[in-house]
Formats: structure tokens, C-alpha cells, sequence
């Protein structure tokens, strides 16, 4: 006979999704090796160069649990960043 029961079972969490919508008011900088800020933009939209599927409007991350690291994340090529700069000059 088959009836309904709830069980917990074990299971392995592993990754923590992040999904966050700035409304254009996507802040961000970026530093040289001295730590020295070359650019910094207070807000807009969210730069091409982040992950995912994200419009402009949101922050998408993927992240390891147990590692804290950022699965999604591809380092973006340098021609990238200068758009990104460009863009908000």
C-alpha cells in the first residue's frame, strides 16, 4: 500500500545561486597591483563581463559551498574591461 510520508533524507548541498537585481544601480571597481583604484562606477549596469544571462540588471553567481569559490565566473579578457570603462565615460 502506498501512502504519503514525508522522510529527510541526507543529501551533498553544493553550490549557492545568486541571483540579484541592481535596477541599473550595479556599483563596482577596479584596482591596479598596488591596490590603486583606476576606475569605480557607482552606479548602472551591469558590465558584459559578468556571468550569466544577466540583461544589464543582474548579478548572477554561482558559488561552491564548501569551497566559497565562483563557478560561473570566466576571466574576462582585457578588451572587455576597456569597453566597460569606455562605456561609462
Amino acid at each position: 500500500m502506498e501512502i504519503n510520508q514525508i522522510k529527510q533524507v541526507k543529501v551533498n548541498a553544493k553550490t549557492l545561486k545568486i541571483c540579484v537585481k541592481c535596477s541599473d544601480r550595479f556599483g563596482y571597481s577596479i584596482e591596479d597591483q598596488d591596490g590603486t583604484e583606476i576606475f569605480s562606477q557607482d552606479d548602472g549596469y551591469v558590465p558584459d563581463f559578468m556571468p550569466g544571462q544577466h540583461y544589464g540588471d543582474y548579478i548572477m553567481l554561482d558559488i561552491d559551498i564548501d569551497t566559497g569559490m565562483v563557478t560561473n565566473w570566466k576571466k574576462p579578457t582585457a578588451q572587455q574591461i576597456e569597453d566597460a570603462i569606455k562605456e561609462e565615460e
